[in-house]
């Protein structure tokens, strides 16, 4: 039954409607007041030959002013509220240009745009719709995809996975007086740090650790104009690509060369099935995230994956990565039928259907046991239910989406008459997706033997993200550092190991080993650190912590987790935001991702080692009324009681084995003291009833 929308005679009728579209300039004036949707104005500046505003060109940008109607409550807007500035999201300067390149054929234009400030020169970051302050930005025109979600849809999937994708929100555009039915407004890819979170290079970076990034590269078609950067083979041909970041004009010969290799190496490790952690692919590329754009582009069995729109990127001293997607319009089951293309099926994969298949490491890794194992798992997680790519998952998304659009999907069909028969259309998209997930489920079969990877028993127990400063040391990035603890009974062989999240690349040596229960430090200056802190550094990470919030996640080779933390500034973690403290995790048995698992401790500290002694101490009782006992069997020089914050409350010093304290006084809550000796510290939890 659930064929029934995939047969030849809705093709044939979309074919027809499609064709009848492509060549019709026949669109339709109307009257449009108000929208559920934001709605964006933009007017063009008057061209002086003709004192007629000036017409969007593909190249360059034209002047324009925009205006942004969302109303803050939520509620609907209207064309009347470009007069409220209360109503307004943004009202300014921008310069705007078409884009795209088949999409400009159509008589609905694809659009980029620039928000400028007032001198028509600077370019201004903004938060538009709510997206993170930039100044680059698209409005896609919904090209070729009847059901007006595909692109939407897809983008969304992505971060819901955990993958960056352009953020999107659904508009109703109006330029120069004439309303331009629906767009999509979003992100355009590009380097930044809420964006694609890589480092940008300078023309001088042309050796290492420096010319190992960051790059942003595409494989692609060549109507852009930007030149072939290089060209790799592909199982039915070449395929193309591009320099995106830096830019082909600004590229030097050397950073061409290093991302070039990269490349290279992947290529022929992926020929070999070379999965050695020190020198297979899995040393070059960050598999979770090949993983991820293979399953979205096979999901959507999207006809232009691997060979067009698909980009790629690395950071300084970290792995090459796959994404983020890009143009999803001619996918779950739709194809330029006008044109004569039915490529986008349920039952074939894209990497080896014989027409756009990407470069050959594509279907290479895909024929490696190994990384075709982490793919079925990864599907299989994903498509439980609850979960994004579950088709009753999709399905209900699909219902929000249409159930959002739905009124200015009537006036965009009114204006351009581009979608045939909406309820039609979505009950194919459903149908196909149906279809898509039991193919794909019969044909990735058991993944067994990476079901359960056993991994090291490593954890990340120290974290200082924004050290404080002093006349000896007053560059705080140069003193950040992460501790990883060995917490088994066993020595660990750390080949392999990075950490995996972006905006922070550390992989460590092969080789490398840490025995049982003891630690080491990675820091951002290995100098630096070693001169303040007295103690040696393992090794030096790229780039810098966040002093707000970051997310770590240390790996293995292949990208599964070891251990993750998600610290942050702000309450409930303790304070270590530029005060002279670092985070610690108190207790290495205790979950490290609750904030309440973490103590803010002085950087005096850090020389300290953690006594084994102190750690075994006799406490009671605990939770603790009124007096707090503590028994050591080595007499204790210092004590410190913090909240749960790592705010000091006391501190005294001490050469004793026992110690009575007063806790009558504080209120109920969890607690945190440090003691210490000569020889080390410990930190204990306590409870005050």
């Amino acid at each position: 039954m659930l064929n029934h929308y995939l047969s030849k005679s809705y093709l044939s009728n979309t074919i027809y409607i499609l064709f009848i579209f492509l060549f019709s300039t026949n669109v339709k004036s109307q009257t449009f007041t108000d929208s559920n949707l934001p709605i964006i104005i933009i007017n063009t500046d008057i061209n002086p030959a003709t004192n007629l505003p000036t017409e969007i060109p593909d190249d360059p940008k034209v002047l324009a002013s925009m205006k942004i109607i969302k109303r803050p409550d939520g509620t609907r807007n209207y064309l009347t509220d470009s007069s409220n500035e209360s109503y307004l999201d943004y009202n300014g300067r921008i310069g705007i240009e078409l884009r795209g390149s088949t999409s400009q054929l159509l008589p609905k234009k694809p659009y980029g745009f620039t928000t400028l400030k007032a001198n028509n020169t600077s370019n201004n970051n903004v938060s538009l719709l709510g997206m993170p302050s930039e100044n680059d930005w698209i409005l896609n025109s919904l090209a070729y995809d009847p059901s007006c979600i595909r692109d939407y849809i897809s983008y969304n999937l992505s971060r819901q996975i955990g993958d960056y994708a352009t953020r999107t929100v659904y508009c109703e555009v109006i330029i120069n007086n004439v309303y331009q039915g629906l767009y999509i407004l979003q992100e355009k890819i590009k380097s930044n740090i809420n964006r694609v979170n890589v480092i940008k290079m300078a023309d001088s970076d042309n050796t290492l650790p420096n010319v190992s990034g960051g790059y942003i590269t595409k494989s692609d078609k060549t109507t852009g104009g930007d030149p072939i950067a290089w060209t790799m083979a592909s199982y039915n041909g070449t395929v193309d690509f591009i320099h995106e970041l830096p830019k082909p004009e600004n590229i030097t010969t050397q950073q061409n060369a290093y991302i070039y290799t990269q490349f290279n190496s992947l290529e022929s490790n992926a020929s070999s099935h070379n999965t050695d952690l020190a020198t297979g692919y899995s040393s070059i590329i960050d598999v979770p995230t090949f993983v991820d754009y293979m399953l979205l582009s096979e999901l959507a069995s999207n006809a232009d994956s691997y060979q067009y729109s698909t980009y790629f990127h690395k950071d300084k001293e970290g792995k090459l990565r796959a994404g983020p997607i890009w143009d999803f319009n001619l996918t779950y089951g739709n194809d330029l039928f006008s044109w004569g293309y039915d490529r986008s099926k349920y039952n074939v994969w894209q990497f080896s259907n014989g027409d756009n298949e990407g470069a050959k490491f594509w279907q290479d890794l895909f024929n490696d046991s190994t990384f075709k194992c982490y793919f079925s798992k990864r599907w299989n997680e994903l498509t439980q239910e609850g979960q994004p790519l579950n088709f009753n998952y999709l399905t209900q998304f699909i219902d929000e989406t249409i159930s959002y659009i739905s009124e200015a999907k009537i006036r965009e069909n009114q204006k351009w008459g581009t979608i045939p028969n909406d309820e039609r259309e979505i009950n194919y998209l459903k149908s196909f997706l149906f279809n898509r997930i039991n193919w794909m489920t019969n044909q990735l079969g058991s993944f067994n033997s990476c079901a359960n990877i056993e991994i090291p028993s490593l954890a990340i127990t120290k974290i200082n993200y924004n050290p404080g400063t002093s006349t000896t040391y007053p560059i705080s990035n140069d003193l950040e550092f992460i501790e990883i603890k060995n917490t088994g009974n066993t020595t660990v062989n750390l080949t392999g190991i990075y950490l995996r999240e972006l905006g922070l690349s550390y992989q460590f040596p092969a080789n490398s080993i840490l025995l049982a229960n003891q630690n080491l430090y990675i820091a951002s200056n290995k100098t630096s650190f070693e001169s303040k802190y007295g103690v040696t550094a393992f090794g030096q990470f790229s780039r810098n912590l966040s002093n707000t919030s970051q997310k770590l996640i240390l790996a293995d080779g292949f990208g599964n987790t070891i251990d993750s933390v998600e610290y942050s500034n702000t309450a409930p973690w303790p304070s270590a935001d530029g005060n002279g403290n670092y985070l610690q995790l108190t207790n290495t048995d205790l979950d490290n991702a609750l904030a309440s698992s973490w103590v803010a401790v002085s950087d005096s500290n850090l020389s300290l080692p953690e006594n084994n002694e102190l750690k075994n101490l006799i406490l009671f009782p605990n939770p603790v009324t009124n007096l707090l006992n503590i028994e050591a069997s080595q007499p204790i020089l210092t004590y410190k009681m913090y909240d749960v914050l790592g705010h000091l409350l006391y501190e005294s010093k001490q050469n004793s084995n026992t110690i009575k304290t007063d806790w009558s006084s504080y209120p109920k809550g969890i607690y945190f003291i440090s003691i210490s000796n000569e020889t080390g510290y410990s930190t204990k939890k306590i409870i005050k009833q």
